[in-house]
């Protein structure tokens, strides 16, 4: 069941496929949420009642108390759906449950969920919820893409995160560039000039990528002269003066950028 993929196509009918996240991983993310806003709510509670203890020891406040009762219920029904809400929006459709369990929230097209989303499928848990989850259980197990009600309504899918380190495996260019010492960090590229990168040129690097360690020294050398002379002056990089393993090292850190960019955030 964890295994199965859906496919979806972006609105620049650009096709991705994606693994969905099955009914174990996310019950078991559920759990850990739910067990942090506990321990949330727990101490939100204590520091409560300590707060009412001291205010009644005071005279002429008996209307503060009502207050603090006030304020603590709607600081309750803040976190309960906050949390979700918050982290999932502002986190690339994680909260700490589904970041430990290598999963995250998306839009049916692909995207980033949005905050009308995310408030909508968290909103909708009152019902998914009752009882004891067992609506929502049930709709994960029985739909074919693994969505209860909330991912109904707010048009929205569960899925593997493939940038999870426990989910993802080293590719060969991956641990060309881990054995080269290469990171983002090694090569400074401007916000500006990456923003004029298009998807036929993440396409350009993603092929040189996947081909580098097929190619002999001299074909991969042409190669990356080739693309260095297409990639190279969009971002604004001098290539005139340097050797083929510095024009490699800097495709490669190159690669890196984009791929964070283009490979799941369409």
């Amino acid at each position: 069941m964890d295994k199965e993929k859906v496919g979806v196509k972006t609105p620049e009918y650009i096709s991705l496929q994606f693994q969905l996240a099955g009914l174990g991983s996310r019950t078991v993310a559920f759990i850990i949420d739910n067990v942090i806003l506990s321990i949330a709510m727990v101490i939100i509670l204590l520091v409560s009642f300590l707060l009412v203890f001291a205010v009644s020891e005071i005279p002429f406040m008996e209307d503060a108390i009502s207050y603090l009762f006030v304020f603590m219920i709607i600081g309750l029904f803040l976190l309960n759906y906050g949390y979700f809400v918050i982290l999932e929006f502002f986190w690339g459709g994680k909260t700490i449950g589904k970041k430990i369990m290598g999963i995250r929230v998306i839009q049916e097209n692909g995207q980033s969920i949005t905050f009308l989303a995310s408030f909508i499928r968290n909103l909708l848990l009152i019902i998914d919820s009752l009882p004891y989850y067992l609506v929502g259980l049930l709709m994960i197990f029985f739909h074919p893409k693994k969505k209860r009600l909330g991912d109904l309504l707010a048009g929205t899918i569960v899925v593997y995160d493939e940038n999870a380190p426990s989910k993802k495996k080293q590719s060969s260019i991956e641990r060309e560039i881990h054995d080269r010492g290469l990171t983002k960090e090694s090569l400074s590229l401007d916000t500006w000039n990456l923003k004029s990168i298009d998807m036929q040129d993440w396409n350009l690097i993603r092929t040189y990528a996947n081909r580098f360690k097929q190619l002999d020294v001299k074909d991969r050398i042409e190669l990356t002269d080739q693309v260095a002379q297409i990639i190279f002056p969009k971002l604004g990089l001098e290539w005139e003066h340097k050797d083929s393993q510095e024009s490699e090292n800097m495709l490669l850190i190159v690669y890196l950028h984009l791929k964070d960019e283009w490979e799941y955030e369409i």
